[in-house]
């Protein structure tokens, strides 16, 4: 019960602050649903963009480099029988308690897009109450 994160996902988790980092990686020795990362650390620029498209609420993102130049967010998806990133909301809520479990082995405070009254299943980011 593992999966192997890819070369591009690792790549883009380099961008994650250190706590979200170990958080995906335990998740992945944990999960039995395959996953990718999509997205963590964003420009300014492209936040702007995500907000006047309307995919995004906010230019106060966690995505945004924070002090140590690190993203305090991730996008995750999970992948379909076929490898393909999935957009079905019943394997994001399958998948949603093997990253809060990886959260919690890890002791970091992360709260899950999924969780807001305006659901955003991929989103994962530390809390701004523990990393302000």
């Amino acid at each position: 019960m593992s999966i192997i994160l890819g070369e591009r996902s690792l790549t883009r988790l380099d961008g994650a602050h250190p706590d979200l980092q170990r958080v995906i990686k335990r998740a992945a020795k944990l999960s039995n649903i395959d996953f990718t990362v999509l997205e963590v650390l964003r420009t300014v620029e492209r936040q702007k963009h995500l907000v006047k498209t309307g995919a995004s609420k906010t230019m106060n993102s966690r995505h945004l480099p924070g002090k140590n130049g690190k993203s305090h967010a991730v996008d995750i998806a999970p992948l379909d029988a076929g490898g393909k990133v999935s957009w079905s909301w019943p394997l994001y809520h399958a998948l949603a308690p093997i990253i809060k479990q990886a959260a919690k082995d890890e002791k970091v405070d992360l709260e899950w897009g999924g969780d807001w009254k305006w659901a955003d299943g991929p989103h994962w980011q530390l809390s701004w109450k523990s990393y302000p």
